[in-house]
């Protein structure tokens, strides 16, 4: 799961999953919204385009996969004696939304949302590989190898329907685009000991 397999153009800082194991309430609570919101992008997809029926195939165990993922972490959480909390502020995301092109047809529109949530499971992925090398607690090191996984999975998945839905060649620079506007963020955002991006 190295920076060339996922495509991220700027690692996650090293201290980062040293102030989450101080922090594994917060990062829980964070990371149980993370996989609700994960499913709700899956079924606002197979919504927005009904149409596109191997988006619809693709994408409707991915929901289940999310949800399951969400339930996982809550009972993660209940065995540490902790409980949910109100969701928070994701200025990740938020950010990225951001950069989403406006206008355009409407499998242009698609492909924008196919990518962004593709770099989502891709920050996703790499912060899991850092929880899983770098925690102590052997439960949730192995619960994180097995998130890993299953978010690469989700992430080559929404880079293989776009490029059913644009040439091929357009999406991967638009990629490469996104990869570098990604970066940037990651600079400028400053690192949360409650946040899992």
């Amino acid at each position: 799961m190295e920076k060339h397999v996922l495509g991220l153009e700027l690692p996650t800082d090293p201290r980062w999953v040293n102030i989450a194991e101080k922090n594994i309430e917060e990062i829980l609570i964070d990371h149980a919204y993370c996989e609700q919101k994960a499913a709700s992008s899956c079924i606002s997809l197979i919504v927005t385009y009904p149409e596109k029926e191997k988006l619809v195939a693709e994408l409707t165990p991915v929901v289940a996969e999310e949800w399951s993922h969400f339930e996982r972490v809550l009972d993660q959480l209940s065995k540490r004696g902790y409980h949910l909390g109100f969701p928070r502020k994701d200025e990740y995301v938020d950010r990225l939304q951001k950069i989403i092109k406006r206008g355009g047809s409407r499998d242009q529109q698609l492909v924008e949302k196919l990518l962004i949530n593709a770099l989502i499971e891709a920050r996703s992925c790499e912060r899991f590989r850092l929880l899983w090398k770098g925690i102590e607690d052997e439960e949730l090191s192995k619960f994180y190898y097995e998130l890993m996984v299953s978010e690469a999975g989700h992430y080559k998945n929404f880079l293989s329907l776009a490029k059913i839905y644009m040439n091929e060649t357009l999406v991967e620079k638009r990629w490469r685009e996104i990869l570098y506007l990604e970066a940037e963020i990651m600079k400028e955002l400053e690192i949360r000991p409650d946040r899992l991006h």
